[in-house]
């Protein structure tokens, strides 16, 4: 089953309905299209083999949070060990990438699971890469990179001044 199996029309075929012309309709069917278009070039999510969009809709999720001392970010790679995944550092950007192989051949039956490459990169800046550590538990990848001393100090507060 495609996901044109899912919408009761295509590019080359009308409404099997026989409506009389609707101009809202036919802006619809021309949004599809124009969407259909711009992914056509991204492949296709959610068959054994296909890449996923790398980046494009933020596979995987990641949450980034800073302290003082550290910038932390943990990524949610569900269903991946350690040995899928790949963790990089170099001239500030930390790469994340790795591969969800199926399982199983997916045999005719629908799936809405991701497999395939991935990778994500995130730039950082003013942080000690020697120093940078990673743990990879329950389906959860945190990377700690602590701060350099010049990043502590070049922070300065701004005032915020209330105008009535």
């Amino acid at each position: 089953m495609t996901m044109r199996d899912l919408i009761p029309w295509n590019k080359n075929q009308q409404l099997t309905t026989g409506e009389a012309y609707d101009p809202f309709l036919t802006f619809h069917r021309e949004m599809n299209r124009l969407f259909d278009d711009v992914f056509r070039g991204f492949g296709s999510v959610g068959r054994p083999g296909s890449p996923l969009i790398e980046g494009q809709f933020g596979w995987p999720r990641i949450e980034l949070s800073e302290t003082d001392k550290a910038v932390t970010i943990s990524a949610e790679l569900p269903g991946l060990s350690e040995k899928d995944v790949q963790v990089e550092i170099a001239n500030g950007v930390l790469s994340i990438r790795g591969e969800k192989k199926a399982e199983h051949d997916n045999g005719g039956r629908y799936s809405e699971r991701y497999y395939g490459s991935f990778e994500r990169r995130i730039p950082l800046d003013g942080v000690q890469e020697d120093k940078a550590e990673a743990n990879f538990r329950n389906g959860v990848l945190t990377v700690s990179l602590p701060k350099t001393e010049q990043a502590s100090q070049g922070v300065k507060r701004i005032a915020i001044n209330t105008s009535n």
